[in-house]
């Protein structure tokens, strides 16, 4: 249990037994607990990346592109025209219908397909954290906008009790 001259210090509870200021400071209480929770959010593109996350953000952005594609449709084409080539001198290396080719291709797919697919959940999860980021923001400017339209509030009744005299 713990004592009320602890209680007393910590600076969230006040000296003053006032059971309405009491409440007014447990609200100040939460407020400062939710503004330091938004300061412990760290916006997503500060966040540390692992080596694994890296490699599979950069293979998604070469295996996604227009560059890759167009060289690995060269890359097939050359297989196809220098191995049928070679068939028909007796020589080729890739001996009924293109199996070596098609076990490449399987390899690349199978190890291909998860990479990408990790980097998909990683940019999902930069998404959610972006909109949690914002959605804390937001939160706090609301906070800030509202009190400041209630000190304008206090001001413009002052300036009017001033007005009336």
């Amino acid at each position: 249990m713990v004592k009320k001259e602890n209680v007393r210090k910590s600076k969230h509870i006040p000296k003053n037994n006032n059971h309405n200021n009491h409440n007014n400071n447990n609200n100040n209480h939460n407020k400062n607990h939710k503004e330091n929770i938004l300061l412990r959010i760290t916006h997503p593109n500060i966040l540390p990346r692992s080596f694994g996350e890296k490699a599979a953000d950069k293979l998604t952005r070469v295996a996604g592109s227009w560059s890759f594609i167009l060289s690995f449709a060269v890359f097939l084409i050359l297989w196809v025209i220098l191995n049928t080539s070679w068939l028909i001198f007796g020589m080729a290396w890739d001996i009924k219908p293109f199996i070596l080719l098609n076990l490449i291709l399987s390899c690349l797919a199978a190890f291909q397909a998860p990479i990408i697919l990790m980097s998909q959940n990683r940019t999902g999860q930069k998404d959610r954290q972006r909109s949690e980021y914002d959605y804390a923001v937001n939160r706090k400017a609301a906070r800030q906008i509202e009190s400041v339209q209630k000190q304008l509030n206090r001001m413009e009744k002052h300036m009017m009790l001033r007005h009336k005299k």
